[in-house]
């Protein structure tokens, strides 16, 4: 069981809102997000409800304002709880939609894509174990996007608008 706190002010203040797993919609629970506890269990913060729009990841701490989770601004309208997975991790990325072009597998952390798979775009996705993060930019830095064991046909089948990935970590316990 998982839980993390949001506070529509900075540094822990103003109203706030505990939760212990995924909700669609935090709208009628506060109005802006500055602030951000999470006391345990790993998490995927998201813009829009329903899981849509920028996706933040975040693991135990204190975040005290949302440039501390890399956030654009002051909007988390949903959240999810990742389940922690042990064991392994792989996943099968391709160059072109529906899995087709060069593939390459993965079972360990990737800072840069492109200095190992001499692409920057990642078209199609076969995660067959753990949970993923793709990262707009090298160094784990950009947009991120929550990968759950699944098959992606299409960039914007996880939540992208461009099929730019930089690099890709792993989560881990």
């Amino acid at each position: 069981m998982g839980k993390i706190i949001f506070y529509e002010d900075r540094n822990f203040q103003g109203r706030s809102y505990e939760c212990s797993g995924e909700c669609s919609d935090l709208h009628s629970h506060f109005s802006r997000c500055n602030s951000i506890r999470v006391e345990s269990g790993n998490w995927m913060v998201y813009e829009r409800p329903n899981f849509t729009g920028y996706q933040y990841f975040l693991r135990g701490g204190e975040f005290s304002e949302y440039q501390r989770w890399m956030g654009f601004n002051d909007c988390v309208r949903s959240c999810r709880m990742i389940p922690i997975t042990k064991g392994s991790h792989r996943l099968k990325i391709f160059e072109r939609p529906e899995f087709g072009g060069q593939m390459m597998e993965m079972t360990e952390d990737c800072p840069n894509l492109y200095e190992r798979f001499h692409h920057n775009d990642i078209h199609s996705c076969n995660v067959m174990e753990g949970y993923w993060i793709f990262f707009e930019h090298p160094n784990y830095t950009g947009r991120q996007y929550l990968m759950s064991p699944g098959e992606y046909r299409r960039f914007n089948e996880w939540g992208s608008i461009s099929p730019r990935v930089g690099s890709i970590k792993h989560i881990a316990m």
